[in-house]
């Protein structure tokens, strides 16, 4: 594990959640900072699949609403048609 310059993270969150994550991360053994930076790497790891799964749904999204599923539908149709004519 290479050492790079570190860095200091400030978060800011209210009693009740900060308290959460404290007993989350006592329940594991932790330090809170140690738990943070670990969900921290654990979000950024996931983070490649969810932006993909995003702009997936939003590109299906924008296709629905361009065109409604009976337009498809003839389109297709139309575009078989030219084909065997």
């Amino acid at each position: 594990h290479t050492h790079h310059m570190s860095k200091r993270l400030q978060v800011v969150m209210d009693d009740e959640e900060y308290a959460d994550i404290e007993a989350i991360a006592k329940r594991s053994g932790e330090s809170v900072s140690v738990w943070v930076r670990q969900a921290l790497r654990e979000a950024r790891r996931q983070q490649p699949q969810a932006e993909a799964g995003r702009k997936l749904a939003s590109l299906r999204a924008a296709l629905a609403y361009e065109f409604p599923t009976g337009d498809i539908e003839q389109i297709l149709e139309e575009t078989e048609a030219g084909y065997h004519s």
